[in-house]
């Protein structure tokens, strides 16, 4: 794991050149502590740096940037491929390549001399982004993985073209305009991240995942998609299994045994992430069957019951018998990390998980170097709520005329969360079981947000948004930039499938693969996510929507692979996000920090945000007439990132 930068310009002075690429390289070091390096080719204008955090060949044999042994292709590279011998082996016999070390770098520059990019990333398994300069014919190729796990941004800056990891390498360069782009901080604010192809500032973008771009010597570019989730849900509708639920989940285990199987090849130590949820117990499951010891694992608890995820992993890893490592972290604690979010995620990004998140990849890099994570399991196997209950609403809402739905939605909204609790409670006692729930007012306002949809689209749009109406909020912005939340519909998939895909292709990748990048690289800690190999993405899609979601619960597959290794009332808990009690933080010990960046004379002075809107939310979440963190985090987090990172 490691970062990656570089640039294509004019043929400049070698001195005056690497000095750049060493200011931009240097500013990733975060990600690869153990060693730098840079290639520059004056003739052409191109430059590669490299970070390296090392995992595979700990030798100068893995050095990179790296050329290919014919001389014609040099790569900077960041992932792992977790079917490098085999595909090394392939080369020697083919191709007569000798490997000089056993690095997976050394392996992905010889395909891409042996088979070009095309078919080379036809034949990878794993998370990756890397470019790619080919001498001979002069072009560059930037390339992300399938599910987009792992980070690339490019664009153009003073007539060079631009390339890193993460935008901090971008800002190295003196000639870099910080200027943002009012449509994306939208987007921003509807999503809690910057969405889809775009990043915060306008003259960059993000390559999306699953594709390669290529700029040949002219600076001319063109995109391609070699690998597409929605490809993969057509072929799953196309070629369904027709096999029983006992033996799909068979299959789908000894699937998710070679996931993890390929991802403990490692020279340095390994262990996961254990919330004691569905999905890491699975994932540490599986490792300790393919491990001779103990597997190590890691969770962050919390003082606040609500938010204690130590609890429920104790007794997953006491059945398990791991090497078992638990923090419980105070709330002073928690908070007194806030102000380094903002360098560590230097693009605005306001899902509040990002803090434990940092916190657990900071306790396992004390004795680990790559962690395995559960990501991917609610995408793929319907572990969201939102993919149980609002297919159901929606069949039974969206006869209803939009007229009469829109008004009904005003009515609901009209009334506060905290009054409808209070409402709720005083007829608590005379309901039956089926009607009770914890937090009603939040599911009412949730249940609005359907009312007032005027398509499936629509209705997955209102459940994930913050803001309905960011264009409003962001001053001098006309429309937002959003991801295209058609994906899909071609497919006559269910509401459900459909969520499922959406989240596949824009959540997944824009916010949880994100948050889990930046965090666990902040610490130099490599990630990897066996449930998103896209061999166990693809055979997923290819199930049945009842063998994923059943009697109304779900994840339904994972659950009863997971029965054969432990007992199923270990993990029977009602779904807990990985978050923090971030409301009633900021009405207590943040509020100081909060007024400060949500002061009405600052917000009409630096004139990124309407302030009245703002003003209103605030003092109603003060008041607890609403719960509006989720709304207020956004605009705080942006504010935060201007201070450490300004911009126009």
């Amino acid at each position: 794991m490691c970062g990656i930068t570089g640039f294509w310009g004019p043929p400049a002075s070698r001195d005056d050149r690497e000095a750049r690429l060493w200011d931009m390289t240097q500013s990733l070091a975060h990600r690869g502590p153990d060693s730098a390096g840079v290639w520059y080719d004056e003739a052409n204008g191109v430059g590669l740096g490299h970070r390296r955090l090392s995992i595979l060949d700990l030798s100068e044999q893995g050095q990179q940037p790296m050329l290919s042994s014919d001389g014609r292709w040099v790569v900077a590279y960041n992932g792992e491929i977790y079917n490098s011998p085999t595909l090394a082996e392939e080369l020697g016999r083919l191709a007569g390549v000798r490997f000089r070390g056993h690095s997976d770098t050394e392996m992905l520059v010889e395909a891409l001399a042996h088979w070009g990019v095309a078919s080379a990333l036809k034949r990878f398994v794993g998370m990756f982004a890397f470019a790619a300069f080919d001498t001979r014919q002069r072009r560059l190729y930037l390339v992300r993985d399938r599910i987009g796990i792992k980070p690339l941004y490019y664009g153009r800056v003073s007539g060079m073209l631009v390339f890193a990891s993460e935008l901090k390498a971008l800002r190295a360069l003196e000639s870099f305009e910080p200027r943002v782009d009012r449509e994306a901080l939208a987007a921003y604010l509807r999503f809690g991240v910057v969405p889809g192809s775009q990043s915060i500032y306008a003259a960059i973008r993000r390559v999306r995942p699953g594709t390669f771009v290529t700029i040949d010597a002219r600076r001319h570019e063109a995109s391609t998609t070699f690998w597409s989730a929605v490809d993969a849900a057509a072929a799953g509708r196309a070629h369904g299994r027709r096999q029983s639920f006992d033996g799909a989940t068979r299959e789908l285990e000894s699937l998710l045994r070679e996931a993890v199987r390929d991802r403990l090849l490692s020279d340095v130590p390994l262990g996961a992430f254990l919330s004691g949820g569905i999905d890491s117990s699975l994932v540490v499951s599986l490792m300790q069957c393919e491990s001779s010891s103990p597997v190590r694992t890691f969770t962050i608890g919390s003082e606040d019951p609500a938010y204690d995820e130590a609890r429920s992993a104790r007794p997953v890893a006491q059945a398990l018998g791991t090497e078992h490592t638990e923090l419980i972290v105070s709330a002073a604690e928690a908070q007194a990390t806030i102000p380094r979010l903002a360098a560590l995620f230097d693009e605005p990004f306001a899902d509040s998980s990002q803090l434990p998140t940092f916190l657990v990849s900071q306790l396992a890099r004390r004795t680990v170097t790559v962690c395995l994570s559960g990501d991917g399991g609610d995408e793929l196997f319907g572990g969201y709520n939102r993919h149980l209950w609002a297919p159901t609403l929606w069949r039974r809402f969206s006869p209803i005329p939009f007229a009469l739905r829109r008004g009904a939605a005003k009515a609901m909204e009209a009334v506060a969360p905290a009054d409808w609790d209070r409402l709720y409670a005083l007829l608590e006692p005379a309901l039956p079981p089926r009607l009770r729930a914890r937090l009603p007012g939040d599911k009412l306002h949730k249940i609005a947000r359907i009312l007032r949809s005027s398509s499936s689209s629509d209705a997955y749009r209102n459940l994930c948004s913050q803001w309905f109406d960011p264009s409003a909020i962001v001053v001098g912005c006309e429309r937002e930039a959003a991801p295209w939340l058609e994906e899909g519909t071609q497919l006559e998939l269910s509401l459900a499938e459909h969520m499922m895909l959406l989240d596949l292709v824009n959540y997944l990748p824009d916010d949880i693969l994100t948050k889990v990048d930046r965090a666990s690289m902040a610490v130099a800690l490599e990630t990897r996510v066996p449930l998103l190999d896209h061999r166990v993405v693809e055979y997923a899609w290819s199930l049945p929507l009842e063998h994923r979601i059943r009697a109304g619960v779900g994840k339904a597959a994972l659950r009863e692979i997971l029965a054969r290794h432990i007992p199923s009332e270990l993990v029977e808990r009602p779904k807990m996000g990985f978050g923090v009690p971030l409301g009633d933080w900021l009405r207590g010990p943040l509020r100081p920090w909060a007024e400060a960046l949500l002061d009405e004379e600052r917000l009409k002075r630096e004139r990124w945000f309407e302030p009245s809107p703002i003003r209103r939310l605030w003092a109603s979440h003060l008041a607890r007439r609403s719960n509006a963190e989720h709304a207020l985090w956004p605009i705080l987090v942006f504010q935060a990132w201007l201070e450490t990172w300004p911009s126009r």
